[in-house]
C-alpha cells in the first residue's frame, strides 16, 4: 500500500463508482473492500470503503454520508498520449456528468476530471509566446480538447 492514498468521499456510491473508475482504465482492479460492522453510521454489512486501484494510482471511495460534496477545488488529471484517449475518456466519464471547459468534466458522481493532452502542455510552454497564446486562445475555446486545432492554433493556422 502506498504512504499516500487519495480518499473520495462518496454519500452510498462507493461500491458503484470504484466498479465504474476500474471499468474505464486499463490497469485497474478493486483491491479490498470492506463493511460496516455493528454500530456503525450504517447499517453492519452495508459496503464502508472500497480501495481500488486506477492505472497504478491507489485510491480509497468511502461511503461517508451526504454531508460533503464533490467540487472543482479538487479533480483528477489524466495524461492522455493523443486524441482517442482523450475522446474515449471524455465519452465514459461525462456520461451522465456535465462538460465543463478546457478539457474539465465532472463524472456522474460529481467529482472532477481532467483530460489532458500531453502535447497541450508542450504547446503552452512554447518559448515563442505568441504561439503559446494562441494555442491558450483556442484552448479556453473548448470544452473536450481537440489536439488537431490545438497544433492548428499553435501554428497560427485556421482554427476551424
Amino acid at each position: 500500500m502506498p504512504k499516500i492514498v487519495t480518499n473520495l468521499w462518496f454519500d452510498t456510491e462507493a461500491e458503484e463508482a470504484a466498479k465504474y473508475y476500474t471499468s474505464v482504465f486499463n490497469n485497474s482492479r478493486i483491491i479490498h473492500t470492506a463493511y460496516y460492522g455493528e454500530g456503525g453510521r450504517r447499517p453492519a454489512g452495508t459496503v464502508l470503503t472500497v480501495t481500488f486501484e486506477l492505472d497504478g494510482q491507489v485510491y480509497t471511495a468511502l461511503n461517508g454520508g451526504p454531508e460533503y460534496k464533490f467540487t472543482e477545488a479538487i479533480s483528477l488529471l489524466v495524461n492522455c498520449e493523443g486524441q482517442e484517449e482523450v475522446d474515449e475518456l471524455w465519452e465514459k466519464l461525462s456520461e451522465g456528468g456535465t462538460e465543463g471547459p478546457c478539457g474539465w468534466l465532472k463524472d456522474r458522481y460529481g467529482l472532477s476530471w481532467q483530460i489532458f493532452p500531453t502535447v497541450l502542455g508542450k504547446l503552452l510552454s512554447d518559448p515563442d509566446p505568441v504561439k503559446a497564446q494562441r494555442v491558450m486562445e483556442a484552448m479556453l475555446q473548448m470544452n473536450k480538447l481537440d489536439i488537431a486545432a490545438l497544433k492548428r492554433a499553435h501554428e497560427g493556422s485556421d482554427l476551424h
